[in-house]
């Protein structure tokens, strides 16, 4: 009896857990159409998340051909996020993420998802290194049928290579949230805040390691 109730309590825990997580606005983010930004001054524009935005500008902002990496939240459905409602939010929603603008004519929206993977461990579920929680779940997102080709593609090519399953989600974009000021450019203002020195410029120095003809000089 004392074993059927445990199981009980486990079993009504979990599915309350994913009540609780996975709600019908949510939903409603992943299952909507995408919406495209036009290219504006010969820029266009692409958003991924990979754990702590932080990270995520630095790699981007390294790039030949990116103009600007800008830190903000994407990915779910609370209007007006802010690092304080989403980093203790109970419930599934927005993602630390980064808005990407960027010279198509110098690097393609391909290479700029092949620099996404190769920043970051595209096994970790929910997070990057130390940095774990829903936030920080690793999400590409679509703009058009085009962009989800290529992403469905270099996924599933990278999931063959490692024998293993790819964390990162694939969203259509919805809405980007720019985050607030202090967030902006924080490894280059801040070079030695210890998670700076300790896990943003290693991280950073290991991708451009991996992929050194597309970096800029003087990074």
């Amino acid at each position: 009896m004392n074993k059927l109730l445990i199981t009980c309590a486990i079993t009504l825990f979990f599915s309350c857990k994913n009540i609780a997580q996975i709600n019908p606005e949510q939903q409603a983010v992943i299952d909507a159409n995408p919406i495209e930004v036009p290219i504006k001054n010969g820029k266009a524009r692409a958003y991924f998340a990979s754990g702590c935005f932080w990270c995520v500008e630095a790699v981007y902002e390294s790039v030949k051909g990116v103009e600007e990496s800008i830190s903000g939240y994407a990915g779910g459905h609370t209007k007006n996020p802010t690092y304080e409602s989403n980093s203790y939010s109970r419930i599934k929603d927005h993602a630390e993420a980064v808005e990407i603008i960027y010279d198509p004519n110098v690097v393609s929206f391909e290479t700029l998802v092949d620099v996404y993977f190769a920043s970051q461990n595209p096994t970790q579920v929910n997070g990057q290194g130390p940095d774990r929680g829903f936030q920080y779940r690793s999400i590409i997102f679509y703009q058009n049928d085009a962009q989800k080709e290529i992403i469905e593609m270099k996924k599933a090519a990278l999931a063959k290579k490692l024998n293993a399953k790819i964390a990162a989600e694939v969203y259509p974009f919805q809405k980007f949230w720019v985050g607030e000021d202090y967030h902006q450019n924080y490894e280059r203002l801040n070079p030695n805040n210890s998670y700076i020195r300790n896990i943003s410029i290693p991280r950073l120095q290991r991708f451009q390691a991996k992929m050194p003809d597309i970096i800029k000089e003087n990074h």
